[in-house]
Protein backbone atom coordinates (compact mmCIF):
# COMPACT_ATOMS: atom_id res chain seq x y z
CA UNK A 1 0.00 0.00 0.00
CA UNK A 2 1.41 3.45 -0.81
CA UNK A 3 -0.19 6.64 -0.08
CA UNK A 4 -1.38 9.30 -2.70
CA UNK A 5 -1.99 12.82 -2.22
CA UNK A 6 -3.62 15.20 -5.00
CA UNK A 7 -6.43 18.07 -5.32
CA UNK A 8 -8.96 15.49 -6.26
CA UNK A 9 -9.96 11.98 -5.81
CA UNK A 10 -9.91 11.32 -9.53
CA UNK A 11 -6.62 12.80 -9.51
CA UNK A 12 -5.37 10.75 -6.70
CA UNK A 13 -6.60 7.66 -7.90
CA UNK A 14 -4.88 8.18 -11.71
CA UNK A 15 -1.63 8.86 -9.89
CA UNK A 16 -1.77 5.77 -7.90
CA UNK A 17 -2.81 4.07 -11.30
CA UNK A 18 0.32 4.97 -12.81
CA UNK A 19 2.74 4.50 -10.00
CA UNK A 20 1.63 1.04 -9.76
CA UNK A 21 1.46 0.38 -13.00
CA UNK A 22 -2.50 -0.71 -13.04
CA UNK A 23 -5.72 0.39 -14.06
CA UNK A 24 -7.75 2.25 -11.71
CA UNK A 25 -10.44 -0.46 -12.23
CA UNK A 26 -7.79 -3.02 -10.33
CA UNK A 27 -6.94 -0.11 -7.88
CA UNK A 28 -7.60 -1.48 -4.36
CA UNK A 29 -7.79 1.83 -1.82
CA UNK A 30 -9.04 3.45 0.83
CA UNK A 31 -9.81 7.27 0.99
CA UNK A 32 -7.81 8.98 4.00
CA UNK A 33 -9.28 12.86 3.82
CA UNK A 34 -12.04 13.94 1.29
CA UNK A 35 -11.16 16.95 -0.53
CA UNK A 36 -12.78 20.30 0.58
CA UNK A 37 -12.87 23.59 -1.60
CA UNK A 38 -12.89 25.62 1.42
CA UNK A 39 -14.08 29.63 1.45
CA UNK A 40 -12.47 31.75 -0.29
CA UNK A 41 -9.47 29.62 -0.72
CA UNK A 42 -9.22 29.52 3.55
CA UNK A 43 -9.05 26.05 4.94
CA UNK A 44 -8.93 23.78 1.74
CA UNK A 45 -8.12 20.08 1.94
CA UNK A 46 -6.58 18.05 -0.72
CA UNK A 47 -7.69 14.23 -1.25
CA UNK A 48 -5.11 11.53 0.35
CA UNK A 49 -5.47 7.46 -0.47
CA UNK A 50 -3.30 4.68 0.35
CA UNK A 51 -3.87 2.43 -2.53
CA UNK A 52 -2.38 -0.53 -4.09
CA UNK A 53 -2.67 -2.89 -7.13
CA UNK A 54 -5.63 -5.99 -6.33
CA UNK A 55 -3.45 -8.22 -7.75
CA UNK A 56 -0.52 -7.21 -5.82
CA UNK A 57 -2.94 -7.46 -2.41
CA UNK A 58 -4.03 -11.25 -3.41
CA UNK A 59 -0.91 -12.22 -3.30
CA UNK A 60 0.03 -10.71 -0.26
CA UNK A 61 -0.43 -13.31 3.24
CA UNK A 62 -2.81 -11.58 4.69
CA UNK A 63 -4.31 -8.58 2.78
CA UNK A 64 -6.89 -7.61 4.78
CA UNK A 65 -4.30 -6.89 8.15
CA UNK A 66 -1.88 -5.22 5.66
CA UNK A 67 -4.94 -3.48 4.29
CA UNK A 68 -5.69 -2.53 8.31
CA UNK A 69 -2.45 -1.74 8.91
CA UNK A 70 -0.87 1.00 6.57
CA UNK A 71 -4.42 2.81 6.54
CA UNK A 72 -4.78 2.98 10.25
CA UNK A 73 -0.66 3.93 9.94
CA UNK A 74 -1.76 6.73 7.30
CA UNK A 75 -4.87 7.72 9.06
CA UNK A 76 -2.76 8.24 12.24
CA UNK A 77 -0.28 9.98 10.07
CA UNK A 78 -2.87 12.48 9.16
CA UNK A 79 -4.72 12.95 11.57
CA UNK A 80 -2.11 14.06 14.38
CA UNK A 81 -0.89 17.38 11.98
CA UNK A 82 -4.33 17.96 11.46
CA UNK A 83 -5.51 17.99 14.76
CA UNK A 84 -2.30 19.82 16.25
CA UNK A 85 -2.16 22.39 13.24
CA UNK A 86 -5.06 22.60 11.46
CA UNK A 87 -7.57 22.82 13.78
CA UNK A 88 -5.59 24.75 16.48
CA UNK A 89 -4.33 27.68 14.01
CA UNK A 90 -7.40 27.68 11.89
CA UNK A 91 -10.36 26.53 13.09
CA UNK A 92 -9.68 27.95 16.49
CA UNK A 93 -8.04 31.70 15.04
CA UNK A 94 -11.89 31.86 13.17
CA UNK A 95 -13.41 30.86 16.24
CA UNK A 96 -11.40 33.53 18.13
CA UNK A 97 -12.19 35.78 15.45
CA UNK A 98 -15.56 35.72 16.30
CA UNK A 99 -15.80 34.82 19.64
CA UNK A 100 -13.22 37.17 21.18
CA UNK A 101 -16.46 39.92 22.08
CA UNK A 102 -18.53 37.43 23.70
CA UNK A 103 -16.26 37.53 26.67
CA UNK A 104 -17.72 41.01 27.84
CA UNK A 105 -20.23 43.12 26.48
CA UNK A 106 -18.15 45.87 25.78
CA UNK A 107 -15.63 45.24 22.45
CA UNK A 108 -12.33 44.59 23.04
CA UNK A 109 -9.08 47.03 22.52
CA UNK A 110 -5.97 46.26 20.23
CA UNK A 111 -3.76 47.81 18.92
CA UNK A 112 -2.29 47.45 15.10
CA UNK A 113 0.61 45.25 15.85
CA UNK A 114 -1.45 42.76 17.37
CA UNK A 115 -4.45 43.01 14.64
CA UNK A 116 -2.10 42.69 12.19
CA UNK A 117 -1.00 39.16 13.39
CA UNK A 118 -4.17 37.87 13.60
CA UNK A 119 -4.39 38.81 9.69
CA UNK A 120 -1.33 37.29 8.72
CA UNK A 121 -2.13 34.16 10.33
CA UNK A 122 -5.40 33.57 9.25
CA UNK A 123 -3.89 34.54 5.63
CA UNK A 124 -1.19 32.24 5.62
CA UNK A 125 -3.60 29.25 5.75
CA UNK A 126 -5.08 30.42 2.31
CA UNK A 127 -3.70 29.60 -0.61
CA UNK A 128 -3.25 32.62 -1.73
CA UNK A 129 0.39 33.95 -2.26
CA UNK A 130 0.49 37.23 -0.12
CA UNK A 131 4.19 38.25 1.07
CA UNK A 132 2.36 41.83 2.57
CA UNK A 133 0.11 42.35 4.96
CA UNK A 134 0.13 46.15 6.79
CA UNK A 135 -2.13 48.01 9.42
CA UNK A 136 -2.74 51.06 10.77
CA UNK A 137 -5.60 52.14 13.32
CA UNK A 138 -6.49 55.86 13.14
CA UNK A 139 -9.83 57.79 13.43
CA UNK A 140 -11.74 54.39 14.83
CA UNK A 141 -10.78 52.95 11.87
CA UNK A 142 -8.54 50.25 10.36
CA UNK A 143 -6.10 50.68 7.54
CA UNK A 144 -5.93 46.84 6.27
CA UNK A 145 -3.24 47.06 3.23
CA UNK A 146 -2.56 43.07 1.30
CA UNK A 147 -0.42 42.88 -1.30
CA UNK A 148 1.87 39.89 -3.39
CA UNK A 149 1.80 37.84 -6.02
CA UNK A 150 -1.87 36.71 -6.07
CA UNK A 151 -3.13 39.74 -4.93
CA UNK A 152 -5.09 39.89 -8.38
CA UNK A 153 -6.74 36.49 -7.64
CA UNK A 154 -7.86 37.80 -3.79
CA UNK A 155 -9.37 40.08 -5.96
CA UNK A 156 -11.53 37.69 -7.99
CA UNK A 157 -13.27 38.94 -11.14
CA UNK A 158 -14.92 42.18 -10.45
CA UNK A 159 -13.92 42.58 -6.96
CA UNK A 160 -16.14 39.88 -6.06
CA UNK A 161 -13.51 38.22 -3.78
CA UNK A 162 -12.60 41.54 -2.48
CA UNK A 163 -16.30 42.65 -1.34
CA UNK A 164 -16.52 39.18 0.41
CA UNK A 165 -13.22 39.40 2.37
CA UNK A 166 -14.33 42.78 3.39
CA UNK A 167 -17.98 42.09 4.13
CA UNK A 168 -16.14 38.96 6.75
CA UNK A 169 -12.85 41.42 8.16
CA UNK A 170 -15.31 44.00 8.76
CA UNK A 171 -17.80 41.89 10.68
CA UNK A 172 -15.49 40.77 12.58
CA UNK A 173 -13.42 43.60 13.50
CA UNK A 174 -16.70 45.86 13.88
CA UNK A 175 -18.11 42.86 16.38
CA UNK A 176 -14.95 41.91 18.42
CA UNK A 177 -13.27 45.86 18.58
CA UNK A 178 -16.08 48.21 17.53
CA UNK A 179 -13.69 49.58 14.59
CA UNK A 180 -14.60 50.49 11.03
CA UNK A 181 -12.42 48.91 8.12
CA UNK A 182 -10.91 50.33 5.08
CA UNK A 183 -9.35 47.13 3.09
CA UNK A 184 -6.63 47.72 0.15
CA UNK A 185 -5.36 44.87 -2.03
CA UNK A 186 -2.58 45.97 -4.53
CA UNK A 187 -4.21 48.87 -5.68
CA UNK A 188 -8.16 47.79 -6.21
CA UNK A 189 -9.80 50.13 -3.67
CA UNK A 190 -7.49 53.39 -5.31
CA UNK A 191 -8.25 52.47 -9.04
CA UNK A 192 -12.35 51.89 -7.65
CA UNK A 193 -12.10 55.20 -6.18
CA UNK A 194 -10.72 57.06 -9.55
CA UNK A 195 -13.29 55.26 -11.42
CA UNK A 196 -16.39 56.08 -9.75
CA UNK A 197 -15.17 59.48 -9.11
CA UNK A 198 -15.18 60.01 -13.25
CA UNK A 199 -18.44 57.76 -13.47
CA UNK A 200 -20.05 59.88 -10.56
CA UNK A 201 -19.07 63.89 -13.03
CA UNK A 202 -22.26 64.05 -14.24
CA UNK A 203 -24.21 63.33 -11.49
CA UNK A 204 -22.55 65.70 -9.73
CA UNK A 205 -22.84 68.49 -12.44
CA UNK A 206 -26.56 67.83 -12.39
CA UNK A 207 -26.67 68.41 -8.77
CA UNK A 208 -24.92 71.40 -8.77
CA UNK A 209 -27.50 72.48 -11.63
CA UNK A 210 -31.24 71.16 -10.04
CA UNK A 211 -29.78 70.59 -6.71
CA UNK A 212 -30.77 67.09 -6.73
CA UNK A 213 -29.87 64.05 -8.55
CA UNK A 214 -29.03 60.06 -8.54
CA UNK A 215 -26.64 57.55 -9.92
CA UNK A 216 -27.27 54.34 -11.40
CA UNK A 217 -27.55 51.17 -9.49
CA UNK A 218 -24.30 49.98 -7.99
CA UNK A 219 -23.02 46.56 -6.75
CA UNK A 220 -20.21 45.91 -3.86
CA UNK A 221 -17.86 48.67 -3.01
CA UNK A 222 -18.63 50.96 -5.67
CA UNK A 223 -22.01 52.19 -3.08
CA UNK A 224 -19.75 52.84 -0.23
CA UNK A 225 -17.53 54.95 -2.04
CA UNK A 226 -19.88 56.76 -3.88
CA UNK A 227 -21.58 57.51 -0.67
CA UNK A 228 -18.68 58.43 1.07
CA UNK A 229 -17.70 60.67 -2.17
CA UNK A 230 -20.62 62.46 -2.79
CA UNK A 231 -21.70 63.32 1.27
CA UNK A 232 -17.85 64.87 0.98
CA UNK A 233 -19.27 66.73 -2.42
CA UNK A 234 -22.28 67.66 -0.89
CA UNK A 235 -22.37 68.03 2.56
CA UNK A 236 -24.98 70.42 3.08
CA UNK A 237 -27.57 67.83 1.12
CA UNK A 238 -29.25 64.71 1.86
CA UNK A 239 -27.28 61.82 0.43
CA UNK A 240 -28.70 57.90 1.17
CA UNK A 241 -28.45 54.70 -0.68
CA UNK A 242 -31.92 53.43 -1.85
CA UNK A 243 -33.29 50.15 -3.35
CA UNK A 244 -34.80 49.82 -6.72
CA UNK A 245 -37.69 47.52 -7.06
CA UNK A 246 -35.59 44.92 -8.22
CA UNK A 247 -33.49 45.33 -4.93
CA UNK A 248 -30.30 47.00 -6.45
CA UNK A 249 -29.14 50.04 -4.99
CA UNK A 250 -28.77 53.54 -6.28
CA UNK A 251 -27.82 56.62 -4.41
CA UNK A 252 -30.11 60.06 -3.77
CA UNK A 253 -29.08 63.15 -3.52
CA UNK A 254 -31.19 66.24 -2.54
CA UNK A 255 -32.44 68.81 -0.09
CA UNK A 256 -33.16 67.45 3.54
CA UNK A 257 -36.59 68.62 3.20
CA UNK A 258 -37.06 66.69 -0.19
CA UNK A 259 -36.21 62.86 1.15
Amino acid sequence: MKRFQAETLEEACSNAAAQLECSISELSYDIIQYPKKGFLGFFKKSAIIVATCKSLAQKSEDPVKNVQEISSQAIVEQEEPLAKEELQNSSEIVDEFFNESKLSNKPASIDAQRLEAKIKSLLSHSCFDIDTVEVDIEDNTVYLFIDGEDAALLIGKEGYRYNALSYILFNWINTSYGLYLKLEIAQFLASQQDMIKNQLQPVVEHVKRDGWGRTRELNGILVQIALEYLRDTFPSKYVAVKRSKSGERYIVINEFNKK
